[in-house]
């Protein structure tokens, strides 16, 4: 006879196979349908809320791998903190103005000088949208929740008119100020950067050694001394206004072949090497603050500029004099200010030399620089040149060189709100990640004010009017008037009108006689744009601050400080209770990703090959708060650990399968399993209990480790690994088999919905193949609450000491194996030798046989030293469920499947 029909298999409609990119786009499809999001919202509300306030993504291009990844951990978030039984709305956002958009429309053969302003404007906005509806798609493919019918949009004319209103504030506390100061400017994009958008990178540059001729030596110096100077931009010469010394540092004049030289006493004989020169004597030694007021001839202009004091001078390196350019230098222009010495800046917006500096206009920067030298050369006062490589500012963006250039532009104070901010940093966030809250800290404490303009076209105007004699505008009705307007035409409207059709009706200003106005050229950082992107909670009425803003550690000097600086400044606080950051997503070998290299991963192609949840799973397992590694060798590592955690759940339901386990009449209560059952369940409550915790400090990765112990140590390894004899062979209606289902079912019941914020599509595919108690959809559900047990400490207690027990059995019988005394552990007999209490431990929470738990055909316990013997068991093998037994009936079945072939019978 075939027994094989008579045993209770596995079965399932639930593929080994997850075939998860031609599933989960049918998935998607349902969801959309039943307006997924809504939804679950719908199921918690009147719940507490979590709000997390998303950072919004560039609008330009597809999802990159580290957008892509942050999706997936804000979906965690969202989603995890719904099942934690909160209310979790979600809108997404996007940054759709600045530079990239304008470079990316003139590379669609767009000419924006041909056309107006307006029209390039909005050819940019289309852009814009069409990026925007790109992004969407990948997002809702990767499974993200979401608002996506209400995004906010930094282009949106609500967005903007709420933007306007944010700036008038601010300029109405006197934040917002007009300056002549140096800023970063890039020559190649003609527009102030963000400090937030700076990076540093070696590069190779010519460094001089210059004299400077004394011109008036105030009775300290004559005319054949000279200040000696160290630069490693030649081409600010032009732009020389001063030298600087430290006034407590200590000077030398020194006697030379080339005349007197006025450096640091303690650089002397370095330099003298350097510029291979015999010292001919210090001649005298004085404190930098004996040479204040000593004037000295300008090396290319005609004019004489003075030494001032300086703390910023240092005795690190150069000279000790420092050629001071207060047009291309903050420290240089803050000592120039302090003398009253307006910044000169010799170049142009394109980086080009100006008139400012003289016989050098025309000429690019980098090329003024080799002709500076030359020049020097040329009239005996270059003391030195070399190569050296050094750290120099570059565009993140364009990984060019920016320079610093002093233009007119409009700052935002940071005096008025940094002890405020510092205050809300120290004491009123949570900061996540071990380094933020002092990064931020040095950050707001040693902020400059922040240059707020750029002159450029696709943006948010800086809502200022200039009257006739240039004095800017700043009244709320003006303001409050522009705002209006925006929010019925957009920011469009002003490029699309002249200043006075932009003014309140009947607006007239004294300093404006004639009634002539004009208006600002320039738009807004967009760092303004996104750093006021807090209005949004507030008018869609959820609470202030938000609890969470979570990105990548780059925004601690971007979007976290620009947010925290504009909302501190409107209302006095933080917009945020938490921040959370990540790392960058870099390739397999811990390198960045780049395109001329070509390690870049893009995330559709993993999402097409292997599925969004394999994606998910790569985002979940990896320590987010450090860079992340993704490519092939990883997504296999995953695609092998989904593998794991697909084959754990298809076993589970192939035992539970509907049409031989109902949850409604079939359960067994926690009293009434044996020990070995409840002690499972206990350590299932233990999990449940971790993994709400880690959800709550957002560790993702412990949550990952945690769910795979049990689905693998606990359940595959063990508990269903010795069940399986009493599911397959026991009849079908067996109390005991009941007890074993009721423990798989509650499993599969716990770990759907553990697993389900982060494999979102698998988990509702498991659902759908699941007699469940609950929702349509596994996303309406919640975490399983804490159980509470009683001698819950003596079962967890129990199962330790058992476990050691079954690995000391589990050891023999592989070497018994290997000695080929057994072939499997089926043919074993185990003589087991333990110690009274170990012995009675057994017998205590195994009330079905020790042989079944321990996998073999028999067991002889033994009380005394602690031994383990393995040797073929006795008897016949039973042809039905394959174990050795020396009490066989006529079919040569053992005593147990002899009575569930007779309930065969019966039944027939």
């Amino acid at each position: 006879m075939d027994y094989k029909e008579t045993l209770n298999m596995p079965k399932t409609d639930f593929e080994m196979r997850g075939n998860l990119a031609k599933k989960e786009p049918n998935i998607l499809r349902k969801w959309e349908e039943n307006n997924h999001y809504q939804a679950i919202l719908k199921h918690h509300e009147g719940q507490p809320s979590f709000i997390l306030h998303d950072g919004p993504p560039y609008a330009n291009g597809n999802l990159h791998a580290g957008t892509a990844m942050n999706r997936s951990i804000k979906d965690f978030i969202v989603r995890s903190h719904a099942m934690l039984g909160y209310y979790t709305p979600f809108f997404p956002g996007w940054d759709t103005h600045g530079l990239p958009i304008e470079n990316a429309i003139q590379k669609l053969g767009v000419d924006r000088k041909s056309i107006s302003v307006a029209e390039f404007r909005r050819k940019c906005e289309e852009f814009a949208h069409s990026q925007i509806t790109t992004q969407m798609e990948t997002e809702k493919r990767l499974g993200q929740i979401a608002d996506y019918e209400h995004p906010y949009i930094s282009l949106q004319k609500e967005f903007e008119g709420r933007q306007i209103r944010t700036f008038a504030n601010m300029a109405l506390k006197g934040m917002i100020f007009q300056g002549l100061k140096p800023v970063y400017w890039s020559p190649f994009n003609e527009t102030a950067v963000a400090d937030s958008e700076i990076i540093y990178k070696d590069v190779k540059d010519s460094t001089i050694y210059l004299k400077f001729p004394i011109a008036d030596g105030k009775g300290l110096l004559d005319s054949e001394d000279h200040f000696v100077i160290w630069t490693t931009t030649p081409w600010t010469i032009p732009s020389n206004e001063a030298v600087s010394v430290h006034p407590d540092l200590v000077y030398a004049e020194v006697l030379t072949d080339v005349g007197k030289l006025v450096i640091l006493e303690k650089f002397v004989e370095r330099l003298l090497a350097k510029f291979q020169l015999e010292n001919k004597g210090i001649l005298r030694t004085f404190k930098g603050c004996e040479l204040e007021g000593v004037t000295y001839h300008h090396v290319v202009l005609e004019k004489d500029c003075p030494c001032l004091l300086g703390n910023h001078v240092t005795d690190e390196d150069g000279t000790g004099v420092v050629h001071t350019a207060g047009g291309h230098g903050l420290d240089d222009y803050l000592v120039c200010q302090k003398y009253g010495i307006a910044p000169i800046c010799s170049v142009d917006a394109r980086g080009y030399m100006n008139e400012e500096s003289g016989k050098y206009e025309g000429m690019f920067f980098e090329d003024c620089s080799k002709a500076i030298i030359h020049d020097m050369h040329e009239k005996g006062l270059l003391l030195s040149v070399e190569n050296i490589t050094h750290s120099y500012p570059h565009d993140d963006r364009l990984k060019k060189k920016v320079i610093f250039r002093a233009v007119k532009q409009w700052f935002c104070s940071i005096d008025q709100v940094r002890e405020q901010a510092l205050t809300e940093i120290d004491s009123q966030i949570k900061w996540h990640n071990s380094f933020g809250q002092k990064r931020m800290h040095n950050m707001i404490a040693e902020r400059g004010d922040w240059c707020i303009s750029r002159q450029r076209l696709w943006g948010v105007p800086i809502p200022i009017f200039y009257n006739e004699d240039g004095s800017p505008i700043m009244e709320r009705e003006v303001f409050d008037h522009l705002a209006e307007l925006v929010d019925e035409f957009g920011s469009n409207v002003w490029f699309e009108r002249e200043a006075k059709d932009l003014l309140p009706q009947g607006y007239t200003n004294p300093a404006s006689p004639n009634g002539f106005f004009t208006k600002e050229k320039d738009i807004m950082d967009v760092w303004f744009d996104s750093g006021s992107s807090w209005n949004e909670l507030i008018a869609r009425g959820y609470d202030y601050p938000c609890d969470l803003y979570f990105e990548g550690s780059d925004q601690y000097r971007g979007w976290f400080n620009s947010s925290l600086i504009v909302s501190t400044a409107v209302h006095g606080t933080a917009p945020y209770k938490e921040v959370l950051s990540h790392g960058y997503v870099v390739d397999s070998k811990g390198e960045k990703m780049s395109k001329s290299v070509g390690n870049v991963v893009n995330p559709l192609d993993i999402i097409h090959v292997n599925g969004a949840d394999v994606f998910r799973l790569w985002a979940m397992a990896s320590d987010f708060k450090e860079d992340l590694k993704l490519g092939d060798s990883n997504i296999k590592q995953t695609s092998e650990q989904y593998r794991k955690i697909r084959n754990t759940f298809r076993f589970l339901l192939g035992n539970i399968s509907n049409d031989d386990f109902d949850p409604h009449k079939e359960l067994v209560s926690f009293e009434q399993l044996e020990k070995v059952d409840q002690q499972v369940l206990i350590l299932l409550n233990d999990l449940v209990k971790q993994v709400r915790k880690d959800v709550e400090g957002y560790n993702y990765l412990a949550v990952n480790k945690e769910l795979m112990y049990f689905m693998v140590n606990v359940l595959s390894s063990y508990y269903c690994d010795f069940t399986k004899d009493i599911l397959y062979v026991s009849a079908k209606e067996d109390k005991r088999r009941r007890q074993v289902q009721t423990v798989y079912w509650t499993c599969t019941d716990t770990l759907v919905k553990l697993w389900a914020p982060f494999l979102v599509y698998t988990a509702e595919e498991v659902w759908t193949h699941f007699s469940h108690l609950g929702y349509e959809s596994v996303h309406y559900e919640e975490f399983p609450s804490i159980q509470t047990y009683e001698k819950e400490e003596e079962l967890r207690e129990d199962i330790n000491r058992l476990l050691n027990i079954r690995s000391l059995v589990t050891k023999a019988i592989e070497e018994a194996r290997h000695d080929k005394i057994v072939a499997s552990s089926q043919e074993a007999k185990v003589i087991l030798t333990l110690s009274k209490k170990d012995k009675d431990l057994l017998v205590k929470n195994l009330e079905s046989s020790v042989a079944q738990w321990l996998i073999v055909s028999q067991v002889e316990l033994c009380e005394g030293e602690q031994k383990v013997e393995v040797m073929k068991a006795g008897g016949h093998k039973c042809p039905r469920c394959w174990n050795y037994d020396e009490n066989v009936d006529g079919d040569g079945l053992c005593p147990r499947c002899h009575r569930v072939m007779e309930g065969f019978k019966k039944i027939k």
